[in-house]
């Protein structure tokens, strides 16, 4: 599979280039792009003594500073050697993967002033599989990622450190290695290569692709759980919601419709009314699933925008000073999708407390227990259940509130989008693990309960059956939710509940 970075990606492209080793190309019509904005840069070089900001002038509160012609090479070679000032553990090889391939597509839109070899040495990057070392900690979001971007330049210098072939190697050796040679910046080049927003945009790219995931499963998992509790199915009749008419909520009462088998004639309720976390499924599911739209949207627009300062333009030929780098539109949609994922594990929670207590799980055993007392059970999995929701109150804390001016008050105002988008990938990890103590305390419901399952969830259940078996005295938890956590992760039984049913 070839991907085209033009200018037009989508996430699932990305996600292919990233993490499933897809080859990435650059169009024509990118490279003539390119050319033009560089051939326009340089007329302008040629024609002004005009400070341009990065090209003869300094960086940051150092704009003041006029650099001589015969030290503009150096001054962008400098920039990245300074800027690589990043700490902690490494992102993700395909965190940096999907870096690299937004920076192409950013810089590939030819208002960026680079010469064609930049871009197609990072294309090479991807494609011969050197990945640059990228320390996780150091960016504000604005200007942009510099520091983390500023990491991934150093390789294309033969500085820094990258990985190739399974070894961690010195930049220069690396490239070295897969028979790509380090390229001297010139005129703004370093400058464009490390002012932008692809490491947040990265992050949560494809954590948006996660949780696509996480929310489908949520429907099913609560629906499980619905039908083993013997819930109200009339809560979920198209009626209620075409009253109020979001499409979210619609959505999910139309999944649960189907995973319950629900036909409003002649049903007879057991229960009048089911308390909120299976009531309210389609509300609080819904609501999740409207604000993963709308950062995916938020996300889309970035991955193809130009996001870095200054910009050429062509017709008429000029350098402008802007502000795209920075990255609140990111920070705000990452905030937002933090809160909105944490409350899918704050309601599971509250199913799996109904699945386990015996004042409320009807005629099931204490804690889904053989012989309770002397088995616990599945007790101790609302504690694991609990503490990950806790944990994502705080990290669902918003980042975007907070901000420290840097670079001598020059940057007196930026997004720590980095921190709302890392947060995020936390978060998904808990959500899934949160899901997972819910639907592997469904399916133990299920062998007390003994009932006919309608067809999506009876496949549902035989799935999960198929790598965790049913629990008859008690044993250590944390491999049951681990082997759940892994069936959510890889996305079993999605394709088909899409396909077969209808579900999505």
């Amino acid at each position: 599979m070839k991907v085209s970075l033009n200018g037009e990606l989508i996430i699932s492209d990305l996600v292919a280039v990233a993490c499933n080793g897809a080859e990435a190309k650059l169009g024509h019509q990118v490279r003539n792009r390119v050319k033009e904005g560089r051939d326009t840069l340089e007329k302008l070089m040629d024609r002004t003594d005009r400070p341009i900001y990065g090209v003869n002038t300094g960086f940051g509160d150092l704009v003041s500073e006029e650099i001589p012609e015969e030290r503009r090479y150096k001054l962008q070679n400098n920039l990245i050697k300074s800027h690589s000032a990043g700490v902690g553990d490494p992102l993700s090889k395909e965190t940096v993967r999907a870096i690299i391939a937004l920076r192409v597509n950013s810089l590939g839109l030819g208002n960026s002033g680079i010469r064609p070899v930049v871009l197609e040495r990072l294309v090479e990057l991807l494609n011969e599989g050197v990945t640059p070392y990228v320390p996780a900690k150091g960016s504000l979001g604005a200007s942009g990622d510099l520091i983390p971007l500023a990491h991934i330049a150093s390789v294309l210098i033969g500085e820094g450190k990258a990985y190739f072939e399974g070894e961690l190697l010195p930049g220069g050796k690396a490239l070295h290695r897969s028979g790509l040679d380090r390229i001297e910046l010139r005129e703004k080049e370093g400058l464009a290569l490390i002012n932008g927003t692809q490491a947040m945009s990265a992050i949560m790219s494809l954590g948006i692709s996660q949780v696509r995931k996480l929310v489908q499963y949520a429907d099913i998992i609560g629906g499980l759980t619905t039908f083993i509790l013997g819930g109200n199915f009339a809560q979920y009749d198209s009626r209620i919601y075409d009253l109020r008419p979001y499409e979210g909520q619609s959505r999910v009462a139309e999944n649960l419709r189907t995973l319950t088998d629900y036909d409003p004639e002649g049903y007879c309720p057991v229960n009048v009314q089911d308390p909120y976390s299976i009531r309210c499924i389609p509300q609080v599911h819904g609501s999740v699933r409207m604000t993963l739209s709308h950062v995916s949207e938020v996300v889309r627009t970035e991955i193809n925008s130009v996001t870095d300062n200054p910009l050429i333009f062509n017709n008429p030929k000029a350098v402008v000073s802007g502000g795209n780098f920075h990255g609140e539109p990111l920070a705000l949609g990452a905030d937002y999708m933090n809160i909105g994922l944490s409350e899918l594990a704050s309601i599971s929670e509250r199913r799996v407390n109904r699945l386990l207590h015996p004042a409320l799980n009807g005629d099931l055993p204490a804690y889904l227990a053989e012989d309770p007392g002397t088995n616990s059970g599945f007790m101790m999995a609302q504690y694991t259940s609990a503490s990950l929701v806790s944990e994502n109150k705080n990290l669902a804390s918003p980042a975007s509130v907070d901000s420290i001016p840097v670079s001598g008050d020059q940057e007196d105002h930026v997004s720590m989008g980095m921190h709302g988008a890392q947060n995020l990938n936390a978060i998904i990890k808990n959500v899934r693990k949160a899901l997972s103590v819910e639907m592997i305390s469904a399916c133990q419901a299920q062998e007390f309960a003994d009932l006919d399952l309608t067809e999506p969830l009876g496949e549902f259940y035989r799935l999960v059956r198929e790598d965790i078996p049913p629990t008859s005295e008690d044993r250590e938890l944390s491999s049951l939710i681990s082997k759940g956590t892994e069936i959510l992760k890889t996305g079993k039984f999605l394709d088909k509940a899409s396909e077969k049913y209808g579900l999505n």
